[in-house]
């Protein structure tokens, strides 16, 4: 029961901080602006970790990679530790485990990406549909615009209904599963095989 308690506890830090890091991440490349309740929240919850970062880690075409590569890290991290926690020995080829656990954790911070965008696509459909004038519909609609764009075009509105986020949320369902079975691939190698 310990072990669940701590394991708990990890995946809540280390959930929030992927999350606030990749939520850094891709308001940065949105160009969207911080000066906004949410913006003010990530960015103090990720200072101090982004801002020493950045003197090591330059930007990649204007991606903020010390925003990124510290989300990854987190999420290699927290497999790591579940592992240990359930009594997984790490023996045989260290480079394989090395590779296992930074592909897992690749595949990890890829489901914590889907989970945000799920999130902003849920978020900005229930603020368009109960809430349009909230102080937080224009940010959660210019996060989640660049994901439901390319659906739009595709999936026509239904009396004046849009359906897009319906079908962006399926695909994204069918994504987590992929990679679900990717990260099943991963499984021999953190045990060195």
């Amino acid at each position: 029961m310990l072990t669940n308690i701590l394991l708990l506890l990890v995946n809540a830090a280390g959930g929030f901080l992927t999350l606030m890091l990749l939520a850094r991440f891709y308001m940065q490349w949105q160009r969207i602006s911080f000066r906004n309740q949410i913006g003010q929240f990530v960015v103090t919850t990720t200072d101090w970790l982004v801002r020493p970062l950045r003197r090591f880690v330059p930007g990649v075409f204007g991606l903020d990679m010390a925003s990124l590569l510290p989300a990854w890290v987190v999420q290699v991290l927290m497999v790591a530790i579940e592992l240990s926690l359930h009594g997984a020995v790490f023996s045989g080829n260290v480079g394989a485990v090395l590779v296992g656990l930074w592909g897992v954790g690749l595949i990890e911070l890829m489901r914590m990406i889907v989970y945000l965008v799920i999130a902003v696509v849920l978020g900005s459909a229930v603020l368009s549909w109960f809430g349009p004038q909230a102080p937080l519909a224009p940010l959660l609609h210019a996060l989640a615009a660049p994901f439901l764009r390319p659906f739009r075009r595709i999936v026509p509105s239904i009396a004046n209904v849009d359906l897009s986020p319906l079908v962006l949320l399926l695909v994204l369902q069918i994504v987590l599963m992929v990679l679900g079975g990717v990260r099943n691939n991963f499984a021999p190698l953190l045990f060195g095989a």
